[in-house]
């Protein structure tokens, strides 16, 4: 009879723990979560933020043109 009673009550400290780093986990997880949703990636630069692209002029360059210069920029 004590040997069932000991592997009970581990069973349930093991319950207890296992659900207790769930739930510090699950809330981890919201937090990050909650701390990304506010940053703003795609907001206006702020101060003197210049244009790093060049258009591609449309009309002279083909299509295989374009898949090349797709695959030469890794864009």
């Amino acid at each position: 009879m004590i040997p069932l009673i000991k592997v009970i009550l581990q069973t349930i400290k093991v319950f207890i723990i296992f659900t207790g780093c769930t739930v510090l986990f699950y809330y981890g997880i919201m937090w990050i979560s909650e701390e990304y949703q506010n940053y703003h990636r795609y907001d206006e630069p702020e101060g003197s933020a210049i244009s790093v692209s060049n258009p591609v002029n449309q009309g002279n360059s083909t299509w295989f043109e374009r898949l090349k210069l797709f695959y030469l920029n890794g864009e």
